[in-house]
């Protein structure tokens, strides 16, 4: 009807101007409303087009923002996918049920497998001294039959065998006599020997086998028992098996004192840590050794709080190996840093994410550490200020390539907190920040290339929960760090394990100086 009325012709109005004034002006006004309202209809529809096409266009750009985050979250997934034990820190158990990995780190030697020449091997020896002699008498001639219990023996033929005799449990009784005085009448008792203080105890080499078998064998309780009733007759409870070891720990506290002194005096010391699990949480065991010594410590964190309490780092003044965990870094020593893992994440770099600066970076460290090893054979102290400028300088335009490579990436707009980096440029800033450090092992022959000597001290912890299982209780995390502290430093030094526990077990751990 709107349409219409606008639709009138002019002779239409003429004509009915001419029949009736009044009724053309209230039909022209009508008209004048119309139109006014058909306009603001459409100025309506044109401010919503607009607001449709600024919504629209902010949707496609968080769309845009999405995609790319995605992307990213895409292909981290897939990298992850992608990594091994021989690119990544993942432990060989991880790679399981996928390809077997023909690449190593390791270059070949040029010997070939087995003894090499020159080498005498070893076997079992005559001993000069048998505990005991069977001489096994020829009574009758094999080819005639005659007697020959008369005729004396020209030679004989030698073989020894080396076994274990039956062994049994031993009861030893101690009577201790009480005698009264005849001048006093005072009652006196005879002293029983030290460490039998209960009417009925296992002796110490129980108590230092059982220990072995648990703590360094890494035996669960149940078998350890199983072992004892097998061999010996006679089973302890698991109560006792426990409790061995809480006493073993309470004895060896002197040697962990002293073994975080001597540690303090050491120019390097290698850390790391692992998890652990107790009570369904995480926990941390941590450690710090190099060649000679090892000491553990559980605690339910992982960072600066549990090292401090460790008690040797806040005072420590030496150069420390480590895997640029953060919280080493907070301490005031020295540092070097583990180029064995960034040998594994240049690989992965190299393999997965096709970097060509990753495989140059490997390449030299690969070839600084070899005319390392070159110089430590000749007898240098590490290399000369000549041969450290020239490996300095290819460093640094390695450093400077990378750069340009992969120049500091865009702020996404719209995405809160720091710009994700990839693998290959986060190595790249840290050779960049903390080139000393990588490049330690260079300086000084004593900083070695690598912290296999830390990740090879925690892999018992591993072993240790795959063979007998995560701990019941706090106390036995603690108990197991400090028996494996004395453990692991009494065989570094070529002692004889179950020896030196009996000596802990009878109150006199062996002490050690630096």
């Amino acid at each position: 009807m709107d349409f219409l009325v606008l639709g009138y012709s002019y002779s239409f109005w003429s004509v009915a101007y001419a029949l009736d004034k009044d009724l053309v002006i209230q039909l022209q006004q009508q008209q004048l409303i119309e139109q006014q309202k058909l306009i603001a209809m459409l100025r309506q529809l044109s401010d919503a087009k607009d607001d449709l096409i600024s919504s629209l266009k902010q949707t496609v750009s968080e769309q845009g923002t999405m995609i790319l985050l995605l992307e990213a979250r895409v292909t981290e997934l897939e990298n992850n996918q992608k990594k091994n034990s021989s690119n990544s820190s993942k432990p060989p158990s991880s790679d399981m049920g996928k390809p077997k990995q023909t690449n190593s780190l390791r270059t070949s030697s040029g010997k070939k497998p087995g003894g090499q020449v020159g080498h005498t091997g070893e076997t079992l020896s005559f001993s000069a001294t048998p505990d005991e002699i069977i001489t096994h008498i020829v009574s009758h001639c094999a080819c005639c039959g005659k007697s020959l219990s008369g005729v004396s023996a020209i030679d004989c033929e030698r073989r020894q065998v080396y076994d274990i005799p039956p062994i049994a449990m031993m009861v030893t009784e101690h009577q201790s006599e009480i005698k009264s005085c005849p001048q006093c009448n005072t009652i006196n008792k005879a002293a029983f020997p030290g460490g039998v203080s209960q009417p009925v105890q296992y002796g110490s080499s129980v108590q230092a086998l059982a220990a072995y078998l648990t703590q360094y064998q890494l035996l669960p309780y149940g078998r350890t028992a199983q072992i004892f009733g097998d061999l010996f007759g006679h089973a302890p409870s698991e109560a006792f098996l426990v409790n061995n070891n809480k006493r073993l720990a309470g004895n060896l506290q002197p040697f962990v004192e002293a073994l975080k002194t001597i540690l303090l005096q050491e120019p390097v010391l290698h850390g790391d840590e692992t998890g652990y699990y107790y009570k369904g949480q995480r926990n941390w065991l941590h450690v710090l050794c190099n060649e000679k010594f090892t000491l553990y410590m559980p605690h339910a964190k992982r960072g600066r709080q549990a090292m401090d309490e460790m008690g040797v780092l806040s005072r420590y003044t030496g150069t420390l190996v480590h895997d640029h965990w953060r919280a080493y870094l907070e301490y005031a020593c020295k540092h070097a840093l583990c180029n064995v893992h960034h040998l594994r994440d240049l690989t992965f770099c190299e393999e997965v994410l096709h970097c060509t600066w990753a495989k140059a970076i490997k390449q030299f460290l690969l070839d600084l550490y070899e005319k390392v090893q070159q110089g430590n054979k000749a007898g240098q102290k590490g290399l000369t200020r000549g041969q450290r400028q020239y490996w300095d300088k290819r460093f640094n335009t390695l450093i400077e390539k990378g750069r340009d490579l992969y120049p500091p990436p865009k702020k996404i707009k719209g995405r809160r907190g720091v710009t994700a980096k990839s693998k290959s440029e986060n190595l790249l800033e840290r050779f960049e920040k903390y080139g000393t450090e990588v490049l330690a092992f260079a300086s000084n022959t004593i900083i070695p290339f690598g912290n296999n000597l830390a990740e090879q001290a925690i892999r018992m912890m591993k072993v240790k929960q795959k063979i007998s299982g995560c701990f019941r209780s706090e106390q036995g995390a603690i108990d197991f760090a400090t028996i494996r502290s004395y453990i692991a430093t009494m065989q570094k030094h070529g002692v004889s394990i179950i020896h030196a526990i009996h000596e802990a077990v009878n109150g006199s751990p062996r002490l050690l100086s630096a």
